[in-house]
């Protein structure tokens, strides 16, 4: 998201896929950026932000406005006719507020419900959504919902009457058996091989909540989850999850 020439290439590597398709993304560095030269301070608790009245109208603009309508731009320029969408257009995610438990994250959403009404008539069209990870609580408030989650809940709601292929792309390219040696990546992963690689501290940190959300994603009907590098998004690289 940061280097314009890499997010270039991973829009052109995006409209070659084939099929209908959804672009998912977060921005979560950009804010800090924009918050810091308006003068609000970023807290972090935990790898989440905090997202006060403050900072949930920096990652509005942010998220929503200046990341989401660059890439729909950025997809046009490449022959991909996008949209951008948050989750309360076209109640595509309807989520409430995180309860307070040991900490208080703010204005941070759950996702409740997806709309696959919504996204079905876009994708018949031809149209593809662009989803920023905002959501809503019906009740008139925005709400900043964790990129993979939006990820993962927009292919659950698509599974419902697609064959989905959820794939994360971040900066390694893959789950790796040695953090530190690209080349180690764990071409496949089941529940029983998950479960072992847990076990013996190969899988740990924050690729487990990543994991653990792929398995969701599979209980709800998804047909499998890669994770791979953002130049390698084809479907063929990175590790499958099944």
């Amino acid at each position: 998201m940061e280097d314009p020439q890499q997010l270039a290439q991973l829009l052109k590597d995006f409209a070659a896929i084939e099929g209908p398709k959804v672009l998912v993304h977060g921005g979560g560095r950009r804010a800090t950026k924009v918050a810091e030269r308006l003068g609000i301070e970023t807290k972090m608790v935990n790898g989440r932000r905090i997202t006060d009245k403050e900072m949930l109208e920096v990652v509005t603009m942010v998220y929503g406005g200046l990341v989401n309508k660059n890439i729909v731009a950025g997809l046009q320029a490449v022959g991909v006719n996008a949209i951008g969408l948050t989750g309360a257009d076209g109640n595509v995610l309807a989520a409430h507020k995180r309860p307070v438990a040991d900490v208080d994250y703010g204005y941070v959403g759950d996702v409740d419900k997806g709309n696959l009404d919504t996204l079905s008539v876009l994708l018949k069209a031809g149209i593809t959504p662009v989803m920023a990870p905002l959501t809503h609580d019906g009740h008139g408030n925005l709400l900043n919902t964790n990129a993979d989650t939006i990820a993962a809940e927009t292919a659950k709601t698509l599974a419902r009457t697609y064959d989905v292929t959820l794939i994360y792309a971040f900066e390694k390219p893959g789950v790796l058996s040695n953090p530190d040696d690209d080349d180690s990546v764990i071409p496949l992963i089941t529940p029983k091989s998950y479960e072992k690689l847990k076990a013996n501290g190969t899988i740990s940190g924050g690729m487990i909540p990543k994991i653990d959300n792929a398995y969701n994603a599979i209980k709800a009907g998804v047909i499998e989850v890669i994770i791979t590098k953002a130049d390698a998004i084809d479907g063929k690289h990175g590790t499958r999850i099944i």
